[in-house]
């Protein structure tokens, strides 16, 4: 007879190593994750940059690139799913000293099958619950949403956390984005008790859209928080010089 292990490494259900850890919430049962921080982030570096990953003494690496620069073949998913162990402690190594993350933000977009985008969800869980044991960094959940149906579950299972990560990058040029993210952001607040902190990755050369989305937070005496970061920089220089 096959121990459970075994029959769990046949069926390539590797990730439950991590699920297991946890509790799963809602209708989908997304993995619980823990979070509750009192000094945040000040700088927001890329996974692509790990040039930036301690730019400052509070830096937080994050996942806001294009998905195949940190989810291809070789990314930290696929060493999870596959329990790649060598290059588990590759990643081990190229985090090492971290101090924040902002869970891992696989793309989800409106014109695919949902249980896509919900699967993507799932897995940043996972990935965070990887962080979050074989790191010493504190790891803040992201939080996507592509459709008005997501408004639904996408906060299930981070009823603990006092911090959340928000991306305006690529949800500013149509106004059916804008007001999606501005619903996101009255929905988290309502269904997240313990909210204290919400981090902001933002790449405009001012806040004027940040403030006004996340006033809501702000009026309910929750920290909006926007940190610099390379691409805000580069955006910056290149206004001065227009």
């Amino acid at each position: 007879m096959r121990n459970k292990k075994d029959l769990q490494r046949l069926l390539n259900l590797n990730y439950l190593d991590l699920t297991n850890q946890t509790v799963c919430i809602g209708r989908f049962d997304l993995p619980k994750i823990f979070c509750d921080i009192d000094e945040y982030p000040d700088y927001l570096a890329l996974y692509s940059q790990p040039c930036e990953y301690h730019k400052t003494s509070n830096t937080c690496v994050t996942f806001y690139d294009y998905d195949v620069k940190f989810d291809g073949r070789d990314g930290l998913y696929e060493a999870i799913y596959w329990k790649d162990e060598k290059r588990q402690e590759e990643f081990k190594n190229r985090f090492q000293g971290v101090k924040y993350f902002i869970s891992p933000d696989y793309s989800q977009c409106g014109d695919v099958p949902a249980y896509h985008n919900i699967n993507r969800l799932g897995r940043s869980r996972e990935v965070a619950i990887w962080l979050s044991l074989n790191t010493e960094a504190s790891v803040i959940p992201n939080m996507p949403c592509c459709c008005e149906d997501d408004l639904e579950f996408f906060c299930d299972g981070l009823e603990e956390v006092t911090v959340v990560a928000f991306s305006t990058k690529g949800r500013t040029d149509k106004q059916i984005d804008i007001e999606l993210l501005g619903k996101s952001v009255l929905v988290a607040i309502e269904k997240l008790p313990k909210l204290k902190a919400i981090i902001v990755y933002d790449t405009s050369i001012t806040n004027e859209l940040v403030d006004k989305l996340f006033a809501p937070a702000r009026e309910k005496g929750i920290k909006v928080i926007v940190p610099d970061n390379i691409l805000k920089q580069r955006n910056s220089r290149r206004a001065k010089h227009v």
